[in-house]
């Protein structure tokens, strides 16, 4: 499937806003691929398809997360977090995406995860400092996602964990997970 292919699929069930977004996303994606010499092809992929799920009903998703092998304490925490991991498998149903290394970046470009591997964290990445985003601490992050793709990654954890103490939210365990073991690596320079 190529780039086009893929926008007109994701462009029906996204708003105009949100589709804007996700051609950010994936130039972005494809800028940090070709810098760190990944995969420009699959990564190209899964950026134009991380939000697939971002407008489907609710009801849908906690019907997916309920009757599939996704992690059930998701419906424990804000349906926000719900679209990437569904998101994966309607990618997988509907699309007929069968790559797991794209299927497994889509599922956790929300919170990350422990051991990401360069596909999850480049489009992890690319979805927070796409151009079109602005919020404190954004500038940092986008100067070292080409210096240090882990400890960028590293940065937007630690402010999105932050902006969720603040705000007194619930904070889904892979992005602690993902946050622990980017410290780690970073620490111990494994």
């Amino acid at each position: 499937m190529n780039r086009t292919e893929a926008l007109e699929i994701v462009r029906k069930h996204l708003k105009l806003s949100r589709y804007e977004h996700t051609i950010r996303v994936t130039d972005t994606a494809v800028d940090l691929a070709e810098y760190y010499g990944q995969p420009i092809d699959k990564i190209e992929l899964a950026a134009i398809l991380h939000d697939y799920a971002k407008y489907r009903d609710k009801n849908e998703m906690r019907r997916w997360i309920e009757t599939s092998n996704l992690p059930k304490d998701l419906l424990q925490y804000h349906s926000e977090l719900w679209h990437g991991p569904v998101g994966a498998l309607l990618v997988k149903f509907e699309v007929g995406i069968e790559d797991q290394l794209i299927l497994d970046a889509i599922h956790c470009h929300t919170t990350g995860k422990a051991h990401m591997n360069m596909m999850e964290k480049i489009i992890f990445l690319a979805d927070y400092i796409e151009p079109g985003r602005d919020f404190p601490g954004l500038d940092t992050v986008r100067i070292q996602a080409k210096k240090d793709l882990d400890y960028a990654c590293f940065l937007a954890l630690k402010n999105t964990i932050d902006h969720l103490v603040i705000q007194e939210q619930l904070i889904y365990p892979d992005a602690l997970h993902a946050y622990n073991d980017l410290l780690r690596k970073i620490k111990v320079g494994e």
